[in-house]
């Protein structure tokens, strides 16, 4: 495991000191400052450590540790509420394809980049890792060629095995087949799941089986949109560059068994059956809840199943966070904003039971949101729940801000990077202890 030297991290956009005010609140800022460069003058900000982070409300800051993947830098980095960092991970010279994510034995679990990528949409991936904390590989998987690739996001599950997302690729003649309505490639979305004992794939699922179109009535899967929620209209998004789906995260109910696939492109969550086997997964029969690989729920987005009921939420969304303990069945949710040039973070109570039907509200009740004038990424991000709380949010091309349930913002951190996510852990967790912190 490698430690970093805080001058390492030291920004030029960061060598004056960061004064701004919230409300009526003064930060103390922490700046990039030599530890010898003690603040003597009381009318200025207490340096506390190196950089750059700003608390506008310390006592009411969790203070634990944050896990960073900054794309930008193709770093990823454990760091402290006071700016210092702790670890950064080596990643042997790989490019980072989005997510990494600690395990409770210290190991990473990263999506990385193809050496040679076929398919090259934003966020691809084509390569999973498993690394020990100094970096060398416990486990490498390798799925990219010219009509697939691994994009985005993974996650490890109870059984051990790696749930991710796939690209397929679809020539111009299938895409029209499927009553697409441009005659291009399409890149539509799948889903593995990988035993990484024998590196072989034990489930899957796919978009492309469960697609429904109003374009050409010569097609097999011709059907009227709005009278069929459980199926995906092919055409709601129409790209010449054939990226038409966009899922761009996956969060797994080990109590439901269900997979919750954040479609980006639809604005919308889908949730998917994973009780079903692969040849169920391809149908609409099978699986506990009767569908196959049929949506058995979704939200976000009324309009893109022609449902005339229900509040829109999401403008573009990244990573549907289910939440544990007290908070099971809650889901924290980043809508990025898009055309409204602000983005929202949503907490969400999701349904017991699943219902879908044409032409009546099927959207979650929102139980809290924050935005802020200043709170705006058009691309990846996030939030998760801190255990006092409070909700540290990813904002993807500034940083992490932390707020109270009360909406306070109590502490920031930036840097001029691309950041995908950011992961809360305790410090006596065991993911923490693993590291020998």
């Amino acid at each position: 495991m490698k430690k970093l030297s805080y001058r390492q991290y030291l920004m030029p956009l960061f060598s004056f000191i960061l004064l701004y005010s919230c409300e009526t609140t003064e930060p103390t800022v922490v700046i990039p400052s030599a530890p010898e460069q003690e603040q003597t003058d009381p009318a200025e900000p207490e340096v506390e450590n190196v950089g750059p982070v700003q608390f506008f409300n310390k006592s009411k800051m969790d203070n634990n540790y944050v896990l960073v993947n900054d794309a930008k830098a193709n770093s990823v980095y454990l760091m402290d509420k006071d700016g210092a960092i702790l670890y950064d991970f080596p990643l042997n010279g790989e490019r980072l394809g989005n997510d990494v994510f600690l395990l409770d034995n210290g190991q990473l679990l990263a999506m990385l980049e193809s050496a040679d990528p076929k398919i090259e949409i934003g966020g691809f991936g084509g390569k999973l890792q498993i690394l020990n904390a100094d970096g060398t590989i416990a486990w490498n998987f390798d799925y990219s060629s010219d009509d697939y690739i691994l994009h985005h996001d993974a996650e490890m599950l109870p059984n051990g095995n790696i749930l991710t997302m796939i690209w397929e690729r679809k020539t111009p003649e299938e895409s029209i087949e499927a009553g697409y309505s441009l005659n291009v490639e399409t890149f539509p979305d799948g889903l593995i799941e990988i035993d990484p004992v024998t590196n072989t794939i034990v489930w899957e699922w796919h978009v492309w089986d469960h697609v429904i179109q109003e374009h050409d009535s010569t097609k097999s899967n011709f059907g009227t949109v709005a009278d069929n929620p459980q199926l995906i209209d092919v055409n709601y998004v129409t790209d010449e560059n054939g990226d038409i789906t966009h899922g761009n995260a996956i969060s797994y109910d080990p109590v439901k068994d269900v997979i919750y696939l954040s479609a980006n492109f639809y604005s919308e969550v889908w949730v998917i059956d994973h009780s079903t086997t692969s040849e169920e997964a391809s149908s609409n029969t099978g699986g506990q809840y009767g569908k196959g690989g049929d949506l058995i729920y979704r939200f976000g987005n009324p309009s893109a199943y022609k449902n005339t009921q229900g509040e829109r939420l999401f403008h573009n969304n990244h990573y549907p966070n289910l939440l544990d303990g007290a908070d099971e069945g809650k889901m924290l949710i980043f809508s990025n904003g898009a055309e409204l040039e602000k983005s929202t973070v949503y907490e969400l109570n999701l349904p017991n039971t699943f219902e879908l039907l044409p032409n009546l509200n099927n959207e979650p009740e929102v139980l809290w949101e924050f935005s802020n004038d200043e709170l705006y990424s058009p691309k990846v991000s996030g939030a998760v729940k801190l255990p006092n709380g409070n909700i540290l949010i990813t904002e993807g091309d500034f940083g992490i801000w932390e707020v109270t349930k009360e909406k306070e913002i109590v502490w920031k951190y930036s840097q001029d990077g691309f950041f995908w996510r950011a992961y809360h852990y305790d410090k006596n967790a065991p993911e923490i202890k693993s590291l020998g912190l």
